[in-house]
């Protein structure tokens, strides 16, 4: 069988070690950034306080009144493509919000804030490899940890600092995701947080708790900046950093695990069925919140609805109210109760279940209606009720 791939717009990430020009030029750059934001949203929160509507054409004429007074005259000696993405990405955070699909636009904070500069086409050179952004002589020192799609030309460049000081350069490119082999294979998911997630074959994948194994760590850390005197001295930021190091050594090992994992399920499976879990309403419960926000669900779940809709997979989410765990696989019973420390459970049929392997085989039974029968499927809830189903369509393989 052939398979057919759909083109996708897809980001490289990179380190990069700056000199000190480069450094001093982009610290520049990213205050800039920050301030045409600061600006143009104040503007436009006056202007709706007015009553009145100032869109992106409005801002970006600001910005050539900014430039020419002496105040902020500073912005002319940065290049204008980052300072016109921002204004940009303000136009978008307000779309959002009138739409209903995000809060009202913040300001930005020194502090706080994620460095960064988008460039587009006109503000950076790629040639045979390397990478030259405006106002910059030389290319920047990138560490090439795995190769640009052949022939690739990059749209755009987004260049970032985190809080632990690394450099990283980011490029959105055309890219044809290479074939996932054919496969009929379906597996029901249930997340977890002794085990990540339990598959329906009854397969266990151990959470490994990597905020958990460096607390001790981060403890340390944390009550040496709370020492430090509050201000801008350099004690207190080098503490910051370590601070920042730590947090971003859990952040890089569980994205690693996760992405290893959600690609293996994406590579042995034709359909993924998962729950649709509110993970929002559940670190609400103090007990568990900690450990929860450590097992990343929600990222979890974002890479496996990206991956699957470059590789031609289906990923069906049932309804968060499906009593996965206390329906019988076996016979469909409902218990009446199942407390979170009842691990094991026998029903009246004489099935004895381990919970988590009895809810992922629910999980997937309940995925494959929908396959079946379409979103329309109602998965039991109570003996007459139920909630729906939803599928994310994506490109079939195609013979």
């Amino acid at each position: 069988m052939s398979v057919t791939t759909n083109q996708v717009k897809r980001a490289f990430k990179y380190r990069f070690c700056p000199t000190d020009a480069q450094a001093a030029e982009l610290s520049r750059t990213f205050g800039c950034v920050r301030k045409v934001y600061n600006l143009a949203l104040a503007a436009r929160s006056e202007a709706w306080a007015r009553q009145e509507r100032v869109n992106y054409n409005a801002t970006s004429a600001m910005l050539t009144v900014w430039k020419k007074t002496e105040e902020l005259s500073y912005l002319s000696e940065v290049s204008s493509v980052p300072l016109q993405q921002g204004l940009r990405h303000l136009q978008g955070a307000f779309a959002n919000f009138f739409a209903k699909r995000g809060k009202y636009p913040r300001f930005k904070s020194r502090k706080k804030s994620r460095k960064s500069a988008e460039y587009t086409t006109s503000g950076f050179r790629y040639r045979d490899g390397k990478l030259t952004l405006a106002k910059m002589r030389e290319p920047l020192d990138i560490v090439w940890s795995r190769p640009l799609p052949e022939g690739a030309d990059p749209s755009t460049v987004t260049v970032s600092q985190d809080a632990a000081g690394r450099w990283f350069v980011s490029m959105l490119c055309d890219d044809t995701p290479v074939p996932m082999p054919d496969t009929t294979q379906a597996v029901g998911i249930d997340a977890g947080i002794t085990s990540l997630v339990t598959l329906s074959t009854g397969q266990k994948v151990t959470n490994p708790k990597f905020e958990r194994k460096d607390r001790a760590r981060l403890a340390r850390a944390q009550r040496a900046l709370a020492k430090k005197a509050r201000g801008d001295g350099a004690n207190r930021a080098k503490a910051r950093r370590r601070v920042a190091k730590i947090h971003a050594r859990i952040t890089d090992r569980r994205r690693d695990h996760l992405h290893k994992l959600t690609t293996r399920l994406v590579r042995e499976n034709q359909t993924i069925v998962i729950e649709d879990l509110t993970v929002r309403n559940m670190v609400k419960n103090h007990s568990l919140a900690r450990a929860i926000s450590d097992a990343a669900w929600t990222t979890m779940r974002g890479m496996l609805e990206y991956k699957c809709a470059w590789y031609g997979r289906d990923l069906v989410a049932i309804d968060r109210w499906f009593p996965s765990s206390k329906l019988c696989s076996a016979c469909g019973t409902i218990a009446s109760k199942m407390p979170l420390h009842v691990r094991v459970w026998t029903c009246g049929c004489g099935v004895t279940h381990d919970r988590d392997v009895n809810a992922a085989k629910n999980i997937l039974a309940a995925g494959l209606a929908v396959t079946v029968c379409g979103a329309g499927v109602r998965p039991q809830r109570s003996s007459p009720g139920g909630q729906s189903a939803t599928k994310q369509k994506h490109p079939r393989r195609e013979p």
